[in-house]
């Protein structure tokens, strides 16, 4: 039998854009026929180093609305490039249907068919199969809904004024993190619906007002009625760890318009929620398919042994992985270790030791390793894909071992576990919790709220392994949170006793956001 073959793709390191038509279309034939995979329409865009630099300022993200954030990342991305000292991502891709993948126009044409295998492919087939991305995502929408945030903060700045949209932006923005619904609710978010509804609920605000803050008194000296806490809770939703939901429905003083700002920004930041879960799924699965795009090409004879080292030199800097000891390790590569346990899976199905038997006995020796990895792809995220997946063929190899530093031991530095079966499952289990939002992400949720009182807000942080709030920012975040409330907040910091172990009080400002 012959050996399948393909035309040259390109020669030397300049390309146009008929030569990106013929990378695409090359990656496109191994992806979809070998490989498997499932990918929205691609749209592939060239960029400028500045251009690329002004998408590193504004989250990655084409269209977005202004804020003083945006341009001061610029500077300080420009500042760092031009001296040499960073350099720039070769591309960056959108999850959106469909996937939009911006490629640096200073890439050599190897580069050009890397990042299109990797992006257009990889990072494209994630974010359409994985559950995290349907669940939390709307691709078929997000560039339209980014097109309304944006004209509709602009239209902000012009009616109330660029300050008053601006503090309201930078009190959302450092609530960011605490805006998202960590849990599955029955509806699905439909984004392209939402400037029709933007302004359904601007008329409804424009009719009635909050019927929630009618039994609240007015006049100083006024009688309210006495609502236990099940009642406050069950007229204001609580408890609720999604603050600028709460904040958006219930802020008794907010205008309209600054709510929907408030629900702009927690849909942003919903969108970026599952990424911030699949790192290491997202960019091993890229790169293991970038490489075995790349190394079928090769193959082919679709690009030639200079360019298919050209691509290993870069494939080889994009996964090192720093051993403990050298001055540069600061934890794993998501890209190093993504890439590595793909690659180890890819063992495990196809060529299974005794060991895999034991430890993986629903995939090894199953033969397939795509249809494998397709799977895991779809159905897990980084925190269950390392506790069910990682071997110890990859723990040895990666020297892994699990150490720790309790100021309340006396004996200081302890090695916890080492190369054995119960140090195995527990290096597992310790790696598999740095990538569980639940236990790095602090847990914070509103409990209460003073509805016959003051309207003192009531949060709780329940702390985990001892690690409260740094003082100062908590006080910063805090103020916004204040800000926008109108009235004081109190957050307490209580272990899982229940027992307190420090409170932050802060006062509205003066000049609050919404008074």
């Amino acid at each position: 039998m012959a050996k399948a073959s393909m035309e040259r793709l390109f020669d030397g390191a300049d390309w146009d854009f008929a030569t990106i038509q013929r990378i695409h279309n090359a990656c496109e034939r191994i992806a979809l026929d070998e490989l498997g995979l499932d990918v929205y329409p691609n749209q592939i865009e060239i960029i400028t180093a500045e251009q690329m630099l002004d998408v590193y300022s504004s989250i990655g993200m084409p269209l977005f609305y202004k804020h003083w954030s945006f341009g001061k990342h610029f500077a300080h991305h420009e500042a760092f490039y031009r001296k040499g000292l960073r350099g720039l991502a070769y591309e960056i891709v959108i999850n959106s249907s469909p996937c939009i993948s911006y490629l640096m126009e200073e890439n050599t044409a190897t580069m050009q068919a890397l990042v299109v295998a990797h992006a257009a492919f990889g990072h494209n087939h994630f974010f359409k199969n994985n559950y995290l991305f349907k669940l939390w995502t709307d691709a078929e929408g997000i560039l339209d809904y980014l097109n309304f945030a944006k004209g509709y903060i602009a239209r902000c700045e012009e009616r109330y004024g660029h300050a008053a949209v601006e503090r309201t932006l930078d009190a959302a923005h450092a609530l960011m993190s605490h805006g998202v619904h960590r849990y599955a609710g029955k509806k699905t978010l439909d984004l392209r619906d939402e400037e029709r509804r933007e302004r359904e609920r601007r008329e409804y605000d424009e009719r009635i007002f909050n019927d929630l803050w009618r039994t609240v008194p007015v006049a100083k000296g006024k009688k309210a009625p006495d609502l236990d806490l099940e009642h406050r809770r069950s007229l204001t939703g609580l408890p609720q760890e999604n603050i600028l939901y709460f904040l958006e429905k219930m802020a008794p003083r907010m205008k309209p318009w600054q709510r929907e700002i408030l629900r702009i920004v927690r849909h942003v930041a919903q969108y970026f929620y599952p990424q911030s879960q699949t790192k290491v799924m997202n960019e091993g699965t890229a790169t293991y398919v970038h490489y075995r795009i790349m190394t079928r090409l090769h193959e082919l004879g679709g690009i030639g042994d200079g360019d298919f080292l050209e691509f290993l030199k870069s494939h080889t800097n994009v996964v090192f992985q720093p051993s403990f000891n050298d001055p540069r390790f600061s934890g794993f590569n998501p890209y190093a270790i993504g890439f590595a346990m793909m690659q180890d899976i890819e063992r495990i199905v196809t060529k299974p030791k005794d060991e895999d038997r034991q430890w993986f006995p629903d995939i090894a020796g199953t033969g397939d390793a795509m249809a494998v990895l397709r799977d895991l792809w779809a159905n897990y995220r980084d925190e269950s894909f390392v506790s069910q997946f990682l071997s110890p063929h990859l723990m040895r190899k990666m020297r892994m071992f699990h150490l720790t530093d309790d100021p309340e031991e006396e004996e200081g530095l302890l090695v916890a576990a080492i190369h054995d079966e119960r140090g195995y499952r527990r290096i597992r289990r310790e790696l598999a919790r740095q990538y569980d939002v639940g236990w790095i992400d602090p847990h914070i949720e509103i409990v209460d709220v003073d509805l016959a009182g003051d309207r003192r807000l009531m949060l709780k942080h329940t702390v985990l392994n001892g690690g409260l709030l740094e003082d100062i920012d908590a006080k910063r975040v805090l103020q916004h949170l204040a800000d926008l409330w109108s009235y004081d907040v109190l957050l307490q910091e209580v272990d899982r006793s229940g027992s307190v172990l420090r409170d932050h009080l802060v006062h509205p400002r003066p000049s609050a956001i919404a008074a």
